[in-house]
């Protein structure tokens, strides 16, 4: 058994440096995961180039990547019972900065997408653990605090990428991302090493290698499907045989885990309908977050001209306003509750999607600067508050395992979010070629499909959200009777 030193004698959870600093490493080691996601999004265009390949081949470097992460994470719950926490953080890290090395010296495309893959089983690992820590060290008065920086970072992360990546792409060429990323992950080693302890008793809890499995094949059937749907077409046999599969598969999960002594992941969580409508929102911001790292980035660059590091920076000011955001919203909620941040959030969100549905086309720089920080506001304001909201109406053994359900949907939604957009731009593309008059008008039509699907997900999430503080406005009262 493992000792518990995340908290004092006493038993309680204590806000101090060691606990800042262990998010810290799990968070500097999650957000470096994810940024190199959407920082490789501004590169498509120059590595389409260099290898020859086209969009719907080189979208896996993030797809690939994002389905991984979709995959990995269900375990979280297991390696949380089994092993101690530091010994998770380091197998992570490890693995990402050997991966990360790999990315950089790649001598060609199938082994730059090999080593994206391992630095997902990294950030897969690191990122449920950067929660847990949250759940199982803080104090409640400081959980959304806490929570709202954690998540943030999930939900950030992708914003950001596009601008470090452009800046980077431009000054160095596409390698030096990986080559920039390796000293902030030496920082979150070497404070992790010093700052993550245990605070939890470990159980001698046994792998559900079966349900993984099925799991597994789900989510690759699914991902698959959604990844090549430009190229086969919707009435394509193979397009509605991956997508029975992933419901074959699916089904087959969902009854192995009823039945298993052990499963993989406690599905239950999600009979808590206050618990599944948090997940849904999470899961439809996650959606557009991907989708507009991918689109904003690209439709600059192919449609308008403009260099990868002016295209990047277009998503940089939002991003600095979500930043400045986290912790303040978390605070908020902490606070005054849940329905002022959840609820402008979703509103800010929604008229942002709307407004580039609308009018993207007409959008100089200044205007998609704008929207964007609309965007970022609401994402800012509920990103890191919808967990938190949902998982309070959990019992407590079952954080972990509600943590592991919406990290996994989370990372899913990205990949589907990714594997959509530029399924959808890629149709408008077909049958021209790069750099003529008619690839551009192509890339402009699929784009302006593109905005149009965010628009339905944005209207979708606000919907949720109403449903979701009416949820848990009911729960409250029949609590209070």
């Amino acid at each position: 058994m493992a000792t518990i030193d995340g908290m004092d004698a006493s038993g309680e959870r204590r806000f101090n440096g060691r606990l800042v600093g262990a998010v810290l490493a799990a968070g500097l080691m999650s957000f470096c995961g994810i940024v190199v996601e959407t920082a490789m999004n501004v590169t498509f265009p120059t590595l389409m180039s260099e290898f020859a390949i086209g969009i719907s081949t080189v979208q896996w470097i993030t797809t690939g990547y994002l389905l991984v992460l979709a995959v990995v994470m269900p375990v979280s719950s297991y390696l949380k019972r089994r092993y101690p926490t530091r010994s998770l953080f380091f197998f992570a890290i490890t693995v990402f900065i050997a991966a990360t090395a790999g990315s950089a010296c790649a001598p060609a495309f199938w082994v730059l997408l090999a080593c994206r893959l391992l630095q997902g089983v990294g950030t897969g690992v690191a990122m449920p653990l950067m929660i847990n820590i949250v759940l199982e060290q803080a104090p409640q008065d400081k959980m959304g605090m806490m929570m709202g920086v954690s998540i943030f970072i999930v939900a950030c992360a992708p914003a950001a990428g596009p601008s470090i990546g452009g800046l980077i792409v431009t000054l160095a060429g596409w390698r030096g991302i990986f080559l920039a990323l390796l000293v902030p992950l030496v920082l979150a080693l070497v404070v992790g090493r010093r700052c993550i302890t245990q605070a939890g008793m470990l159980v001698p809890a046994r792998f559900d290698a079966s349900g993984w499995a099925l799991l597994a094949i789900s989510f690759i059937c699914l991902i698959v499907a959604t990844s090549y749907l430009s190229v086969w077409g919707v009435g394509s046999p193979l397009f509605w045989g991956l997508i029975a599969g992933f419901a074959f598969f699916l089904a087959l999960f969902a009854r192995h885990c009823h039945d298993a002594e052990w499963p993989l992941l406690h599905l239950e969580v999600l009979r808590t309908g206050t618990f599944s409508l948090s997940v849904v929102a999470l899961f439809l911001l996650q959606f557009i977050v991907l989708g507009y790292g991918l689109l904003i980035p690209n439709y600059a660059q192919l449609v308008q001209g403009q260099s990868a590091f002016t295209a990047g920076c277009l998503l940089l000011p939002g991003c600095l306003l979500g930043a400045v955001l986290a912790p303040v919203s978390g605070r908020v909620f902490d606070r005054l509750g849940a329905v002022v941040p959840l609820g402008l959030g979703a509103a800010c969100m929604f008229g942002a999607a709307l407004g580039f549905a609308l009018f993207h086309a007409l959008m100089g720089n200044a205007a998609v600067i704008g929207c964007y920080m609309l965007f970022t506001l609401g994402q800012g304001l509920s990103a890191g508050n919808l967990l938190t909201y949902g998982i309070r109406y959990l019992a407590i053994d079952l954080s972990a395992d509600g943590n592991a359900v919406a990290s996994t949907l989370q990372q899913l939604a990205g990949a589907i979010g990714t594997a959509v957009m530029s399924t959808v731009v890629a149709a408008g593309q077909r049958g021209s070629a790069a750099g003529t008059a008619a690839y551009v008008a192509g890339t402009a039509a699929g784009t302006r499909l593109a905005f149009a699907v965010a628009a339905v997900a944005g209207t979708l999430l606000l919907v949720d959200v109403v449903l979701l503080l009416r949820s848990g406005k009911r729960t409250a009262d029949r609590s209070s009777r």
